[in-house]
């Protein structure tokens, strides 16, 4: 069994770096023949490149092997209890206590500047337990996504235009980041344990849009913050960049910072893992065997979780504000955007949940859209967000021009598609803006926007939402050329069109 770890352990850290080591790549490139670099910093970007290799090896391994058999067997005891009122106060407590524990919000909270960490986390996680309930009322008593969808985007949008335009970009990262490497796995498996509960053929096909409508939570939940909570009205730099002399200095950061991750990711696991031994004494009651690979999983989490967001927030981001500052000056300014697409293009292609999604929308539509011309779509789709986040952040353009568009495109094209591509869609958000779009992208629009003298808040936040907005758009296009493919196949006849003079040969003499 330790052999088999080892095996699963050694395909994460291949995922992680096929994930970090293009964007890690390209950064050295630039610093090392085009952007002037403090030397210092960049040997710690070096350091935090293999700290993230090693965090989101450990972390998905965990995930794996414990949140995602916590969210299957929470799920089917809830359903075998078939008590309504226990699934939807067991499911809103789960959903606060997984989107604490997600390293994605975590990095998000503590680069905005204008909300305390914490209560933007709470207020995060508050959002996605509430909507994971309505989550289980869609399944059991089978309501219509796109009705769901369209009501609660009406009512984020008309907020949206009563809210302070310093919280909105940041009401729509935060729906991008909390579908992460910890919430997607667990939502995923509660619901398909929730689902088994229906015996009726849609009951599968329903456990497909949960991940998409629990986005919708954190987007909501913060513009309803804005009009209780006063911002911190401040311009602030968030990130000091000390240079570093020696690598004694270096090391010295680092483990500075460490006991305080350590704190931190014990704070956010400990609800999970709490509610995990609870569950186990009065209800699940596991056998030795699951119970201690569920254990071990939780330990892996905690590791990856505490060499990630350490290597991020001393190494990772740091280099990424310089970097973004750096640019933007003289003629380098040209070089924002398209840096930016190509980074999108590495992250989305690099991504291993990208790849999932990529063929299961193939098996969906039985081959007519290739896995690889769903890669080619996202990865265009992905980049020209990240070249569209350069322009706000260059001209201050309100994202509001880009999302409502956007959504309006997505939430139509619903009309015109199957319900599982709808569904697939809006789970996918949460896929495109994978890790490094929080830890590299974002903070290096937030140098670049800083440097320019924009708002950080407008102009710099709404990067992670615009990444996760093009998943929406474009996997529900290629459920409709499927569509149209399969029109066109049934409108062709299915013998060859022969004329009345026509001897036709069935045999050969």
């Amino acid at each position: 069994m330790r052999l088999y770890q080892k095996q699963i352990l050694l395909e994460k850290l291949k995922e992680a770096c096929a994930s970090v080591l293009p964007i890690s790549l390209i950064v050295l490139a630039i610093c090392l023949f085009l952007v002037p670099m403090d030397t210092g910093l960049v040997l710690s970007f070096v350091l935090a490149t293999a700290m993230l290799i090693l965090g989101m090896g450990f972390f998905t391994l965990g995930a794996e092997m414990s949140m995602s058999r916590i969210g299957n067997y929470m799920g089917s005891k809830l359903t075998k209890s078939r008590k309504l009122w226990l699934i939807l106060s067991v499911s809103f407590a789960l959903g606060v206590a997984i989107t604490i524990a997600e390293p994605d919000l975590q990095v998000l909270a503590g680069n905005v500047p204008e909300i305390d960490t914490m209560v933007l986390i709470l207020t995060v996680s508050v959002g996605v337990g509430f909507f994971l309930l309505l989550c289980m009322v869609r399944i059991l008593f089978a309501i219509s996504l796109r009705r769901m969808l369209l009501i609660f985007y009406a009512i984020v949008f008309v907020a949206a235009f009563l809210s302070d335009e310093g919280v909105l970009s940041v009401a729509f990262d935060s729906g991008g980041v909390t579908t992460g490497p910890m919430t997607v796995p667990f939502i995923m498996a509660l619901g398909v344990g929730v689902a088994s509960i229906r015996s009726d053929e849609n009951a599968k096909a329903d456990s497909f849009g949960l991940v998409g409508l629990c986005s919708i939570g954190p987007i909501l939940s913060v513009l309803i913050l804005d009009f209780i909570y006063e911002t911190q009205n401040t311009q602030t730099d968030l990130m000091v960049i000390d240079s570093i002399s020696t690598t004694v200095e270096m090391g010295r950061d680092y483990l500075h910072a460490l006991p305080e991750y350590l704190k931190e990711v014990t704070m956010a696991l400990l609800p999970i893992f709490i509610f995990f031994l609870i569950f186990q004494v009065v209800s699940l009651r596991l056998r030795k065997y699951p119970l201690l690979r569920i254990l071990m999983g939780v330990l892996y989490t905690y590791v990856g979780l505490v060499l990630f967001l350490t290597g991020v927030n001393v190494g990772f981001s740091p280099l990424g504000y310089a970097l973004g500052s750096a640019l933007t000056s003289g003629w380098k300014i040209w070089l924002l955007a398209p840096l930016a697409m190509l980074m999108g293009w590495f992250i989305i292609n690099a991504e291993p949940a990208v790849h999932i999604l990529n063929k299961q929308v193939e098996d969906l539509s039985a081959g007519a859209i290739s896995a690889r011309a769903m890669g080619i779509s996202l990865s265009i789709a992905v980049s020209a967000a990240g070249g569209l986040a350069m322009l706000r952040v260059i001209t201050g353009i309100s994202i509001m021009y880009f999302l409502v568009p956007g959504y309006v495109i997505a939430l139509a094209l619903s009309f015109f598609v199957p319900r599982t591509f709808t569904a697939i869609a809006f789970d996918s958000g949460g896929v495109a803006s994978g890790p490094l779009t929080a830890t590299f992208m974002l903070p290096f629009a937030m140098g670049a926007c800083k440097a320019l003298g924009g708002n950080v808040m407008t102009d710099a936040f709404g990067l992670v939402a615009l990444v996760a907005m093009m998943p929406l758009i474009t996997v529900q296009v290629m459920g409709a050329i499927y569509v149209m493919k399969s029109r066109r196949m049934t409108e062709e006849p299915m013998l060859p069109d022969f004329g009345d003079d026509e001897i036709i040969e069935l045999w050969e003499a």
